[in-house]
């Protein structure tokens, strides 16, 4: 977010000399540029804790970034998968990515810890995966395996055991026998590149599974929400995902008490009223 939409603006203009209409016309350019509604608002966020801090350290007499709202994120309400629509779309990609869609719906994973997995990481008796590390792609064409989002995202978390079956199998047809081998590669064993992906293996599997409008992130967040209706308490919900803190496990967590208030209503309101 700074190497992209701040240091090529700000980069080389001293903070001191940084002006309200700076920072209007940044935020402009950047939504004219086709930067997404959600992009700009991180990066303003960004942008405004960073001069916070040099408000704090008196380089400002306050803070320029004035813009009421703009660091509000409106993204929609993404797309959660039904039981079966999991089924019918780990079915539709093939034995390859089987697991990988299972894993990233029941073990709630993001995309670079799925593709930094290893054999060492799984642990079929204990039904746990272990997140250590995340694989990043670089612009030059390299990967780049490091830590997860936040020391947050070090964590275990447990499978269900209807998936187990699928991570015995899948290491022994498409994995080499190396401990710290790669969990999840293309059919030449190389890491996976996600553009790649989308583009040979997402989008077929997506129309042959009948989803539409569906993006690989999605079945993090139908495994969040599963979690939620479970009943997990805040820390288990956060543990789980790997944040350290609690924002983004309570919008679940509301949304789940907002699904079941709805269905408690209608269930009330459906009764004879004698």
């Amino acid at each position: 977010m700074l190497d992209c939409h701040l240091v090529p603006v700000f980069g080389n203009r001293a903070v001191a000399n940084i002006r309200e209409a700076h920072v209007r016309r940044w935020r402009k350019d950047l939504l004219d540029t086709g930067a997404s509604a959600t992009s700009t608002a991180k990066a303003y966020r960004l942008l405004k804790a960073i001069l916070n801090t040099a408000t704090d350290d008196g380089l400002l007499r306050r803070n320029p970034c004035r813009i009421q709202g703009a660091g509000l994120d409106r993204s929609p309400e993404r797309s959660v998968l039904t039981l079966r629509q999991v089924a019918t779309l780990a079915d539709a990609i093939g034995p390859r990515y089987r697991a990988l869609i299972l894993v990233a719906v029941f073990g709630s994973l993001r995309w670079g810890e799925l593709a930094a997995l290893r054999r060492c990481d799984l642990d079929l008796r204990a039904r746990t995966i272990r997140i250590e590390r995340s694989l990043t792609e670089l612009s030059g064409g390299g990967y780049l395996y490091g830590p997860p989002k936040s020391e947050a995202g070090k964590r275990r978390v447990a499978f269900p055991a209807h998936i187990r079956t699928d991570l015995k199998t899948h290491p022994a047809d498409f994995v080499t026998p190396e401990a710290h081998a790669l969990v999840f590669t293309s059919p030449t064993g190389r890491p996976l590149r996600h553009n790649n992906f989308r583009r040979r293996v997402w989008l077929p599997a997506l129309a042959e599974a009948g989803l539409t409008d569906l993006h690989f992130h999605d079945l993090r967040h139908t495994g969040n929400d599963l979690t939620a209706t479970t009943g997990a308490t805040l820390r288990e919900m956060m543990d789980r995902m790997g944040h350290s803190s609690p924002r983004a496990a309570l919008i679940y967590m509301h949304r789940n008490d907002a699904v079941s208030g709805r269905s408690q209503t209608h269930s009330t309101s459906s009764r004879d009223p004698s």
